[in-house]
């Protein structure tokens, strides 16, 4: 199996799903806590590209500084460089995890996308 990098949020439950689930694979892990160490506007933009999905996907929608901030409404008039900064600015507006093998990225947990990206790599 693959060496993995998960950007996770010990306490919470959804990141810790899917670290039990990638260590049930045999993945070997090296965990990054999103909210002292988040990933760079480089990094980010680098995941970004990688995992195909809108800039929009990684925003944590759920999470109390989102709703504070007023994302909601202000994402739409933000470019995605901004956005980008925006995230890289607060580990807490990220959505987690982010698993990346350096070529692909999964961001959020749901089992199926997991058994299709993860469960050979």
């Amino acid at each position: 199996m693959s060496n993995l990098k998960v950007y996770q949020y010990a306490k919470c439950g959804t990141c810790r799903k899917a670290v039990k689930w990638l260590e049930a694979q045999g993945h070997e892990l090296e965990l990054v806590p999103i909210f002292d160490t988040p990933p760079s506007e480089a990094e980010l933009t680098e995941l970004i590209q990688k995992s195909g999905l809108e800039v929009k996907k990684f925003f944590n929608t759920s999470g109390e500084v989102y709703k504070e901030q007023q994302l909601k409404d202000k994402l739409p008039g933000l470019s995605t460089e901004e956005q980008i900064r925006l995230l890289a600015s607060n580990g807490r507006l990220i959505k987690r995890p982010i698993v990346t093998d350096g070529h692909k990225v999964t961001v959020g947990f749901k089992e199926d996308t997991y058994e299709q990206e993860w469960n050979n790599a």
